[in-house]
């Protein structure tokens, strides 16, 4: 059975191990099998306690990177593309050590930022993410951790809107260990055909989020749910669906997620409900005919 997580977003942020400590137990008792976690600053919360926690309550984690205000790889000065470089490793070494075997998100530039690109400007930022990406990824690599970059829609980057622009953008980086973050909600906004997008990531998805349209529970939306689990499969993408989804009062990218109203009757029955539309599906799959 597909694994099934959430990201703790849906609750608060920034997290912390106190807040953990709240929300993972409710987490495991609903039937999650993954939580993920956002690390908008190193030491935020402590990977090693989570570790001992998640084991405790039987849930495999997933690790997201925060890309906020400074944190640049492209168009950028050598300082700040160095110092978002050192914290994309401490990302790194915070997966490794919490157990989770992805950092995923858009690891380019902030979340907000856009300008107009010429097609040469665009090669050039192209060569430059792979330069700045490099060592990145081999520090993953070594940490036996993959990096998935996340394409976001149109209004919160300029740099990789879909899933094309991000197979372009990693091209010459290994596929072992780098690949993409799909994130259905930004693939509604960019992609003509979500499932056929999926099916040409074939080979380099490392990680998947889900949520419905308007960022509420996956199943109350227009979304072909099937279809896109269809392709997943054809894609041979075997690992967690994660719900993401945002709390209006996050702190780090409020404004990219705009969240100003509710998305469901609560918090929690975002979350529970997108399991439960989401198990009855993957269950299906897997009856026999």
């Amino acid at each position: 059975m597909r694994a099934l997580g959430v990201n703790t977003w849906v609750w608060t942020s920034p997290l912390t191990d106190a807040a953990l400590e709240r929300i993972a137990p409710r987490v495991a008792g609903w039937g999650f099998d993954t939580i993920e976690l956002p690390v908008e600053n190193a030491g935020d919360w402590d990977p090693r306690r989570a570790r001992a926690l998640l084991d405790g309550l039987g849930l495999a984690a997933s690790v997201v990177l925060v890309m906020g205000p400074g944190r640049e790889l492209v168009a950028t000065d050598p300082a700040t593309r160095s110092a978002t470089q050192d914290y994309l490793r401490r990302v790194v070494d915070t997966a490794a050590a919490v157990g989770s075997s992805v950092i995923a998100g858009p690891a380019y530039a902030s979340v907000g930022r856009t300008w107009r690109m010429s097609p040469r400007e665009r090669a050039g930022i192209a060569a430059e993410l792979t330069e700045a990406l490099a060592p990145v990824v081999g520090h993953a690599s070594a940490a036996g951790v993959s990096l998935a970059v996340e394409p976001l829609n149109r209004y919160e980057t300029s740099v990789a809107n879909t899933v094309d622009q991000g197979l372009e953008l990693l091209a010459d980086l290994p596929a072992e260990h780098c690949g993409l973050a799909l994130d259905v909600y930004h693939m509604n906004i960019e992609e003509r055909d979500v499932a056929a997008a999926i099916r040409r990531a074939a080979g380099r998805i490392e990680h998947v989020q889900v949520c419905a349209n308007d960022r509420g529970a996956p199943g109350a939306d227009h979304l072909d749910w099937p279809g896109i689990l269809d392709a997943l499969d054809a894609s041979g993408y075997e690992g967690p669906l994660v719900i993401e989804s945002f709390t209006a009062d996050n702190a780090s990218i409020a404004t990219a997620a705009s969240v100003w109203r509710p998305l469901a009757a609560s918090q929690d029955a975002l979350a529970v409900d997108g399991l439960a539309f989401l198990r009855s599906l993957t269950r299906r799959e897997e009856s026999p005919c």
